[in-house]
Formats: structure tokens, C-alpha cells, sequence
């Protein structure tokens, strides 16, 4: 039986990106206020939202889940650091990893084709997305026990 395609949004939904401006300098705050996504090296410096970690391999069994992350066309380390976040967090190279090969840098999200979106917004596509869009922090759903009590 083939498992409904969940994909899931990085930043404001499994990494909590205001946690990395805390551990910057100030210095480098000021140097790009207003492009904090193009800071070097942030995205590897992003806690995981609480609750992520554990939603997601509380989904795994019942979804086929994939990454859907945009990057910022500026940040020459978003990439890499996005990908090595979700190695520290989930794993390496193997099987036990629930996201290997299954992460997808996308700045137009609508392309994608699945059944569910989990982002934080409506940007680079997401709103336009063909399938179910939930709204990671409205008020619907201010956290992951919220769409795990939806999606379980």
C-alpha cells in the first residue's frame, strides 16, 4: 500500500531559525539586519523546533516523508548547511536516516507533487501547492503536537 507523500518545511517547522540569531555575533546581526538568511553558516547554528524530531518519526510508519526547503539564492553555505543539520539531527548515510535522499532545495514548492505541505508560510510556492496545505504555527496549528493530532 502506497503511504501518502508528506512533504516538510525547515526553517519555522523542524528548525527553529530565531535560535540561530542567538548565537551569532552582533556584529554580523547588524552587518546583514534585515537578511539574516544570508548570514554564513546560520542555518547549521538552528535548534529543532520542539517536538519535530520526535513528530517526525512519530509520522514515518504512516507517511512517505520528504524535506522541502527553499534556500537563499545569496548565502553561499545554505546548502551545505541545511543538509548537514539534517544529518546531525536524523542521521547519516543508511536506512535508520528517515530523510535520506529524500531532502529537495525548491524555491517554487508548487512544483512538487504530494498529498500533504507542512510550512510555515505561504512563500515560494507553498500557497500554490496542489495538495493540503497545513500551516505550521497558525492558529490551527501553533505546534507539532497539534499536527500530529491531525495527520495521526
Amino acid at each position: 500500500m502506497k503511504k501518502p507523500i508528506v512533504y516538510i518545511d525547515m526553517d519555522g517547522v523542524l528548525a527553529d531559525f530565531k535560535s540561530a540569531l542567538t548565537k551569532i555575533s552582533p556584529e554580523l546581526t547588524d552587518e546583514f539586519v534585515g537578511q539574516h538568511d544570508n548570514i554564513p553558516g546560520i542555518f547549521s547554528l538552528m535548534d529543532p523546533v520542539p517536538g519535530a524530531i520526535e513528530a517526525v518519526y512519530a509520522l514515518k510508519d504512516k507517511y512517505d516523508l520528504y524535506i522541502l526547503s527553499s534556500s537563499p539564492w545569496e548565502n553561499p553555505t545554505a546548502l551545505g548547511d541545511k543538509l548537514a543539520w539534517v544529518k546531525k539531527y536524523f542521521g547519516g548515510e543508511g536506512s535508520d536516516n528517515v530523510f535520506f535522499r529524500k531532502v529537495i532545495f525548491s524555491s517554487a514548492k508548487n512544483l512538487s507533487r504530494g498529498d500533504i505541505l507542512i510550512d510555515d508560510r505561504t512563500a515560494n510556492g507553498a500557497g500554490e501547492f496542489s495538495g493540503r496545505l497545513i500551516r505550521f504555527g497558525s492558529s490551527e496549528f501553533p505546534n507539532w503536537q497539534s499536527v500530529l493530532d491531525e495527520l495521526l
